[in-house]
């Protein structure tokens, strides 16, 4: 009888096992950035695709500090002329789908940044009344309701984007405000780090490339010690950010099947491992395609 009993114990938990290890599994997905390009079709095009789970909207390029936010969809509306109201109607075809769509502010120009504490929760407001679950006389996509805010601050310094995260958080007493950050992969992050360190990020799409020390050039070996270090941050799930081609970024693009057959099996063993980031849709062609059954 008792080894009746430790026999089925052990079968729960094999069971048990693999049914979070399939969870995982399916859990994850690739994310890409839209809007900088008016050649890479409508977001409804690139959520239809099946192929992304996540979608940030890029960018905001100007805020705080006293600025007048400035939204910059490159080649595919005018947002003071009202022209990208009509997006709505895309963010809800996406999310329709199951996909997550955020707004990413900064970018690798613009002009941003925080003043103090008080600017950061400022600037929290307008995106919570802007973009988010609350309500504005000026919404430039119109009163569709996004999932979250991208981090993706390439410029200035690090300070207060921690007190913009929090402000932001606290925002999901009402309704839930998804935060994801794309920092660098030296790590820790220039801009970023103070605010990592608060825990409070459910995505971090790290950028391995543009960063010859820890990107693949040839070798996965220096991209797969650093992404170690990254897997240990807090927060939430950790991906694997490359660009989508080799003419998406200055160095560091890693090929469909180096990075499923060498990274990929290492990567995926990690409890934070949560797929793969793609820059961007323009450049995506047939990558995410690539490795869409192997994430």
């Amino acid at each position: 009888m008792a080894a009746h009993s430790q026999t089925s114990h052990l079968l729960l938990l094999s069971i048990l096992i693999a049914f979070t290890l399939f969870s995982s599994s399916q859990a994850a997905g690739i994310a890409t950035y839209w809007g900088q390009n008016g050649a890479e079709g409508s977001l409804a095009d690139a959520c239809n695709t099946g192929n992304y789970q996540y979608v940030s909207i890029a960018f905001l390029t100007t805020f705080g500090s006293g600025q007048t936010p400035v939204l910059n969809l490159a080649g595919h509306c005018d947002p003071p002329s009202g022209t990208c109201t009509g997006i709505s109607d895309d963010i809800r075809t996406c999310q329709s789908r199951g996909i997550k769509v955020l707004l990413s502010l900064g970018g690798a120009t613009g002009s941003y940044s925080l003043s103090s504490p008080d600017d950061a929760s400022q600037v929290a407001d307008y995106l919570w009344n802007t973009y988010l679950g609350g309500s504005s006389s000026s919404r430039p996509l119109g009163d569709a309701v996004l999932d979250g805010i991208d981090f993706d601050i390439e410029s200035g310094t690090g300070q207060y984007w921690d007190d913009l995260a929090r402000s932001l958080s606290a925002y999901s007493s009402q309704r839930k405000v998804y935060l994801s950050a794309a920092p660098q992969c030296p790590i820790p992050d220039a801009h970023l780090d103070t605010a990592i360190q608060t825990g409070l990020f459910d995505y971090i799409w790290v950028q391995f490339y543009n960063n010859e020390q820890c990107d693949y050039r040839g070798s996965p070996d220096n991209l797969l010690a650093r992404w170690n270090q990254w897997a240990s941050v807090p927060g939430g799930q950790v991906f694997l950010g490359l660009p989508a081609s080799e003419a998406a970024a200055g160095g560091g693009y890693m090929p469909p099947d180096v990075l499923i057959s060498q990274v990929l099996p290492v990567i995926k063993t990690s409890p934070k491992y949560g797929g793969v980031m793609l820059w961007n849709r323009f450049f995506d062609q047939s990558y995410s395609s690539a490795i869409l059954s192997s994430i």
